[in-house]
Protein backbone atom coordinates (compact mmCIF):
# COMPACT_ATOMS: atom_id res chain seq x y z
CA UNK A 1 0.00 0.00 0.00
CA UNK A 2 1.35 3.65 -0.66
CA UNK A 3 0.42 7.03 0.57
CA UNK A 4 -1.42 9.56 -1.94
CA UNK A 5 -1.59 13.13 -1.60
CA UNK A 6 -3.69 15.47 -3.54
CA UNK A 7 -1.61 18.41 -4.41
CA UNK A 8 -3.79 21.48 -4.60
CA UNK A 9 -2.93 24.46 -7.11
CA UNK A 10 -4.23 27.90 -7.48
CA UNK A 11 -3.01 29.33 -11.19
CA UNK A 12 -1.01 26.92 -12.26
CA UNK A 13 1.21 27.42 -8.97
CA UNK A 14 1.21 25.02 -5.63
CA UNK A 15 0.56 27.43 -2.13
CA UNK A 16 2.57 26.58 0.97
CA UNK A 17 -0.02 24.94 2.41
CA UNK A 18 0.80 22.20 -0.63
CA UNK A 19 4.15 21.85 0.52
CA UNK A 20 3.00 21.03 3.71
CA UNK A 21 0.36 18.67 3.02
CA UNK A 22 3.21 16.65 1.01
CA UNK A 23 6.01 16.93 4.01
CA UNK A 24 3.05 15.27 6.51
CA UNK A 25 2.01 12.77 4.10
CA UNK A 26 5.57 12.11 3.57
CA UNK A 27 6.02 11.68 7.37
CA UNK A 28 3.35 9.14 7.06
CA UNK A 29 4.51 6.92 4.57
CA UNK A 30 7.83 6.97 6.66
CA UNK A 31 5.72 6.08 9.49
CA UNK A 32 4.17 3.28 7.22
CA UNK A 33 7.66 2.02 5.43
CA UNK A 34 6.01 2.82 2.24
CA UNK A 35 5.71 5.16 -0.71
CA UNK A 36 4.67 8.44 -1.40
CA UNK A 37 2.69 9.56 -4.60
CA UNK A 38 1.37 13.25 -5.80
CA UNK A 39 -1.54 13.72 -7.60
CA UNK A 40 -2.14 17.19 -9.37
CA UNK A 41 -4.83 18.52 -11.62
CA UNK A 42 -5.00 20.75 -13.92
CA UNK A 43 -2.39 23.23 -16.04
CA UNK A 44 0.80 23.13 -13.90
CA UNK A 45 4.41 23.20 -15.41
CA UNK A 46 7.22 20.73 -15.12
CA UNK A 47 8.81 22.88 -13.10
CA UNK A 48 6.20 23.04 -10.70
CA UNK A 49 5.94 19.45 -10.31
CA UNK A 50 9.22 18.50 -10.41
CA UNK A 51 9.05 20.70 -6.88
CA UNK A 52 6.92 18.20 -5.00
CA UNK A 53 9.85 15.93 -5.25
CA UNK A 54 11.74 18.27 -2.82
CA UNK A 55 9.19 17.13 0.02
CA UNK A 56 9.19 13.64 -0.17
CA UNK A 57 6.83 13.14 -3.12
CA UNK A 58 8.35 9.46 -5.24
CA UNK A 59 5.67 9.55 -8.36
CA UNK A 60 4.06 12.86 -9.43
CA UNK A 61 0.71 12.12 -11.13
CA UNK A 62 -0.04 14.81 -13.33
CA UNK A 63 -3.82 15.03 -14.58
CA UNK A 64 -4.15 17.49 -17.72
CA UNK A 65 -7.61 17.82 -19.08
CA UNK A 66 -9.45 20.64 -20.26
CA UNK A 67 -12.22 19.73 -18.45
CA UNK A 68 -10.39 19.63 -15.15
CA UNK A 69 -8.46 22.95 -16.35
CA UNK A 70 -10.83 25.22 -13.27
CA UNK A 71 -11.87 22.92 -9.95
CA UNK A 72 -14.95 21.26 -10.05
CA UNK A 73 -15.62 19.39 -6.62
CA UNK A 74 -17.22 16.07 -7.93
CA UNK A 75 -15.31 15.47 -10.70
CA UNK A 76 -11.66 16.03 -8.80
CA UNK A 77 -12.79 13.99 -6.46
CA UNK A 78 -13.49 11.29 -8.78
CA UNK A 79 -10.30 11.56 -10.19
CA UNK A 80 -8.19 11.54 -6.76
CA UNK A 81 -10.68 8.29 -5.82
CA UNK A 82 -9.40 6.39 -8.99
CA UNK A 83 -5.70 7.24 -8.53
CA UNK A 84 -5.94 6.26 -4.97
CA UNK A 85 -7.59 2.72 -6.40
CA UNK A 86 -4.95 2.17 -9.22
CA UNK A 87 -2.10 2.94 -7.06
CA UNK A 88 -2.92 0.84 -4.25
CA UNK A 89 -2.92 4.08 -2.18
CA UNK A 90 -5.03 3.14 1.74
CA UNK A 91 -3.85 7.29 2.84
CA UNK A 92 -4.76 9.87 1.06
CA UNK A 93 -3.92 13.16 2.37
CA UNK A 94 -5.01 17.04 1.27
CA UNK A 95 -5.11 20.42 2.86
CA UNK A 96 -8.13 21.51 4.61
CA UNK A 97 -8.59 24.23 2.44
CA UNK A 98 -11.49 25.63 0.89
CA UNK A 99 -11.09 23.16 -1.79
CA UNK A 100 -9.99 20.28 0.20
CA UNK A 101 -13.16 20.35 2.52
CA UNK A 102 -15.50 19.77 -0.11
CA UNK A 103 -12.90 16.67 -0.59
CA UNK A 104 -12.96 14.89 1.61
CA UNK A 105 -16.07 13.97 2.27
CA UNK A 106 -16.50 13.12 -1.26
CA UNK A 107 -13.65 11.11 -1.35
CA UNK A 108 -14.70 9.12 1.75
CA UNK A 109 -17.76 7.91 0.13
CA UNK A 110 -16.27 7.09 -2.55
CA UNK A 111 -13.23 5.05 -1.04
CA UNK A 112 -15.11 3.96 1.99
CA UNK A 113 -12.80 5.37 4.04
CA UNK A 114 -12.96 6.72 7.49
CA UNK A 115 -12.08 10.89 7.55
CA UNK A 116 -10.49 13.35 10.06
CA UNK A 117 -10.64 17.06 8.68
CA UNK A 118 -8.50 19.51 10.50
CA UNK A 119 -5.86 17.44 11.25
CA UNK A 120 -3.04 19.43 13.53
CA UNK A 121 -0.48 16.52 13.90
CA UNK A 122 0.89 13.36 12.59
CA UNK A 123 -0.90 10.42 13.00
CA UNK A 124 -0.58 7.95 16.06
CA UNK A 125 -0.43 4.29 15.24
CA UNK A 126 0.93 2.61 18.33
CA UNK A 127 -0.62 -0.32 19.29
CA UNK A 128 -1.88 -1.00 16.23
CA UNK A 129 -4.37 2.00 16.39
CA UNK A 130 -4.48 5.41 14.01
CA UNK A 131 -5.48 7.98 16.21
CA UNK A 132 -5.38 11.67 14.43
CA UNK A 133 -5.36 15.20 16.83
CA UNK A 134 -7.97 17.49 14.91
CA UNK A 135 -9.62 20.96 15.80
CA UNK A 136 -12.65 20.45 17.24
CA UNK A 137 -15.95 23.20 18.30
CA UNK A 138 -14.63 26.17 15.74
CA UNK A 139 -11.46 25.53 16.98
CA UNK A 140 -12.18 26.47 20.59
CA UNK A 141 -10.82 22.44 21.47
CA UNK A 142 -9.09 19.61 20.30
CA UNK A 143 -10.59 15.99 19.27
CA UNK A 144 -8.53 12.29 19.03
CA UNK A 145 -10.16 10.65 16.38
CA UNK A 146 -9.86 6.77 15.68
CA UNK A 147 -10.34 5.59 12.34
CA UNK A 148 -10.95 1.93 11.92
CA UNK A 149 -11.50 1.58 8.24
CA UNK A 150 -8.85 0.45 5.81
CA UNK A 151 -9.00 3.21 3.67
CA UNK A 152 -8.32 6.67 5.45
CA UNK A 153 -8.33 10.39 4.54
CA UNK A 154 -6.73 13.44 6.54
CA UNK A 155 -7.26 16.95 5.61
CA UNK A 156 -4.36 18.61 7.14
CA UNK A 157 -4.76 22.40 8.91
CA UNK A 158 -2.67 24.82 7.11
CA UNK A 159 0.07 26.09 9.39
CA UNK A 160 0.03 23.13 11.17
CA UNK A 161 3.09 21.18 9.90
CA UNK A 162 6.16 22.29 8.89
CA UNK A 163 8.00 21.90 5.52
CA UNK A 164 10.66 19.53 5.18
CA UNK A 165 12.84 19.20 2.26
CA UNK A 166 14.17 15.75 1.00
CA UNK A 167 16.54 15.06 -1.36
CA UNK A 168 14.89 11.94 -3.15
CA UNK A 169 14.39 12.12 -6.70
CA UNK A 170 10.78 11.76 -8.26
CA UNK A 171 9.10 10.62 -11.99
CA UNK A 172 6.09 12.35 -13.45
CA UNK A 173 3.80 10.59 -14.99
CA UNK A 174 0.77 11.49 -17.72
CA UNK A 175 -2.42 10.39 -15.66
CA UNK A 176 -5.77 10.20 -17.26
CA UNK A 177 -9.13 9.41 -16.24
CA UNK A 178 -12.66 8.86 -17.85
CA UNK A 179 -14.84 11.45 -16.40
CA UNK A 180 -18.44 11.35 -16.34
CA UNK A 181 -20.68 13.50 -16.85
CA UNK A 182 -22.55 13.31 -14.03
CA UNK A 183 -19.14 14.78 -12.29
CA UNK A 184 -20.48 18.29 -14.12
CA UNK A 185 -23.61 18.93 -12.76
CA UNK A 186 -22.34 21.38 -10.99
CA UNK A 187 -20.02 23.89 -12.08
CA UNK A 188 -17.75 26.51 -11.05
CA UNK A 189 -18.00 29.31 -13.29
CA UNK A 190 -15.59 31.62 -12.35
CA UNK A 191 -13.17 32.20 -9.50
CA UNK A 192 -11.72 36.06 -8.37
CA UNK A 193 -8.35 35.81 -6.54
CA UNK A 194 -6.77 38.75 -4.96
CA UNK A 195 -3.70 38.75 -6.40
CA UNK A 196 -2.16 41.78 -5.38
CA UNK A 197 -2.90 40.66 -1.21
CA UNK A 198 -1.74 37.48 0.65
CA UNK A 199 -4.10 35.09 0.99
CA UNK A 200 -5.72 34.50 4.68
CA UNK A 201 -6.27 30.76 4.67
CA UNK A 202 -2.54 30.37 3.79
CA UNK A 203 -1.04 33.62 5.90
CA UNK A 204 1.88 33.07 8.28
CA UNK A 205 1.20 36.11 9.51
CA UNK A 206 -2.42 38.16 10.30
CA UNK A 207 -2.62 41.82 11.21
CA UNK A 208 -6.50 42.42 12.50
CA UNK A 209 -8.56 45.24 13.24
CA UNK A 210 -11.80 45.76 15.17
CA UNK A 211 -14.21 48.25 16.17
CA UNK A 212 -11.28 49.67 18.24
CA UNK A 213 -10.03 51.25 14.93
CA UNK A 214 -13.21 53.84 14.77
CA UNK A 215 -13.76 53.72 11.33
CA UNK A 216 -12.73 52.37 7.66
CA UNK A 217 -10.74 55.39 7.03
CA UNK A 218 -8.03 54.59 9.69
CA UNK A 219 -7.37 51.31 8.21
CA UNK A 220 -4.40 52.81 5.96
CA UNK A 221 -2.34 51.54 9.00
CA UNK A 222 -3.33 48.20 9.51
CA UNK A 223 -2.59 47.73 5.74
CA UNK A 224 0.37 48.81 5.92
CA UNK A 225 1.81 47.35 9.24
CA UNK A 226 0.30 44.14 7.33
CA UNK A 227 2.33 45.11 4.23
CA UNK A 228 5.79 45.22 6.13
CA UNK A 229 5.03 42.18 7.67
CA UNK A 230 4.27 40.21 4.75
CA UNK A 231 1.09 39.68 6.36
CA UNK A 232 -2.76 39.54 5.52
CA UNK A 233 -5.11 41.63 6.93
CA UNK A 234 -8.20 40.38 8.61
CA UNK A 235 -11.05 42.16 10.77
CA UNK A 236 -13.31 41.15 13.66
CA UNK A 237 -17.62 40.47 12.80
CA UNK A 238 -18.86 43.90 13.90
CA UNK A 239 -16.18 45.67 11.25
CA UNK A 240 -17.72 43.40 8.34
CA UNK A 241 -20.93 44.04 8.94
CA UNK A 242 -20.61 47.60 9.23
CA UNK A 243 -19.21 47.40 5.68
CA UNK A 244 -15.74 49.00 6.78
CA UNK A 245 -13.57 45.80 5.47
CA UNK A 246 -15.23 42.62 3.12
CA UNK A 247 -16.92 39.65 4.50
CA UNK A 248 -13.66 37.86 3.00
CA UNK A 249 -11.91 39.05 5.78
CA UNK A 250 -13.75 38.34 8.23
CA UNK A 251 -12.46 35.88 11.06
CA UNK A 252 -14.24 34.11 13.55
CA UNK A 253 -16.36 31.57 14.22
CA UNK A 254 -19.21 32.21 11.58
CA UNK A 255 -15.87 33.65 9.33
CA UNK A 256 -12.71 32.07 8.20
CA UNK A 257 -10.50 30.27 10.56
CA UNK A 258 -6.99 30.99 10.86
CA UNK A 259 -4.09 29.51 12.17
CA UNK A 260 -1.07 31.37 11.77
CA UNK A 261 2.39 31.48 13.45
CA UNK A 262 1.81 35.11 14.40
CA UNK A 263 -1.76 36.98 14.96
CA UNK A 264 -2.17 40.73 16.10
CA UNK A 265 -5.08 41.67 16.74
CA UNK A 266 -5.69 45.59 17.18
CA UNK A 267 -8.90 46.92 18.46
CA UNK A 268 -10.67 43.64 19.17
CA UNK A 269 -12.58 42.98 22.17
CA UNK A 270 -11.94 39.43 21.98
CA UNK A 271 -15.66 37.61 21.80
CA UNK A 272 -15.45 34.10 22.21
CA UNK A 273 -17.00 33.70 18.46
CA UNK A 274 -13.80 35.55 17.39
CA UNK A 275 -11.80 33.96 19.49
CA UNK A 276 -13.08 30.21 17.77
CA UNK A 277 -11.27 31.52 15.19
CA UNK A 278 -8.02 32.17 15.57
CA UNK A 279 -7.25 30.01 18.74
CA UNK A 280 -5.25 27.81 16.82
CA UNK A 281 -2.60 30.91 16.26
CA UNK A 282 0.56 29.98 17.72
CA UNK A 283 1.41 33.30 18.82
CA UNK A 284 -1.26 36.07 19.52
CA UNK A 285 -0.41 39.66 20.23
CA UNK A 286 -2.95 41.97 21.53
CA UNK A 287 -3.21 45.42 21.22
CA UNK A 288 -6.13 47.21 23.24
CA UNK A 289 -6.88 50.54 25.58
CA UNK A 290 -8.84 48.16 27.67
CA UNK A 291 -6.95 46.29 30.11
CA UNK A 292 -9.98 44.27 31.08
CA UNK A 293 -10.66 42.87 27.62
CA UNK A 294 -11.37 39.00 27.36
CA UNK A 295 -8.59 39.29 24.61
CA UNK A 296 -5.83 39.83 26.40
CA UNK A 297 -6.58 36.48 29.07
CA UNK A 298 -5.65 34.22 25.48
CA UNK A 299 -2.90 36.54 24.67
CA UNK A 300 0.74 35.74 24.29
CA UNK A 301 2.11 39.14 24.55
CA UNK A 302 -0.58 42.03 25.36
CA UNK A 303 0.13 46.02 24.90
CA UNK A 304 -2.61 47.99 27.03
CA UNK A 305 -2.92 51.27 25.10
CA UNK A 306 -4.69 53.46 22.68
CA UNK A 307 -4.04 51.74 18.68
CA UNK A 308 -3.37 55.12 17.35
CA UNK A 309 -0.59 55.87 19.48
CA UNK A 310 0.99 52.22 19.78
CA UNK A 311 0.45 51.09 16.01
CA UNK A 312 2.50 53.83 14.21
CA UNK A 313 5.26 53.48 16.85
CA UNK A 314 5.78 50.03 15.49
CA UNK A 315 5.19 50.58 12.28
CA UNK A 316 8.08 53.56 12.54
CA UNK A 317 9.86 50.18 14.69
CA UNK A 318 9.49 48.04 11.92
CA UNK A 319 11.13 50.21 9.51
CA UNK A 320 13.80 51.23 11.44
CA UNK A 321 14.81 47.65 11.90
CA UNK A 322 14.74 47.29 8.34
CA UNK A 323 16.93 49.86 7.05
CA UNK A 324 19.55 48.68 9.56
CA UNK A 325 19.14 45.45 8.54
Amino acid sequence: MSVLIYAENAGGKFKKSTFEAVSYARAIADQNNTGLIAISIGDVSADELNALAKYGAEKILNVSNAKLKNFVNQAYASVIAEAAKKQGADIVVLSNSFSGRGLAPRLGVKLDAGIVDGAVSLPDQSGGKFHVKKTAFSGKAFAMVELTSANKVIALTPNSYKIVETAKPAQVEDFSVETKESDFKAMLKEIVRSTDKVSLPDAEIVVSGGRGLKGPENWGMIEELADLLGAATACSKPVSDAGWRPHSEHVGQTGIAVSPNLYIAIGISGAIQHLAGISSSKVIVVINKDAEAPFFKVADYGIVGDAFEVVPKLIAAIKEHKTLA
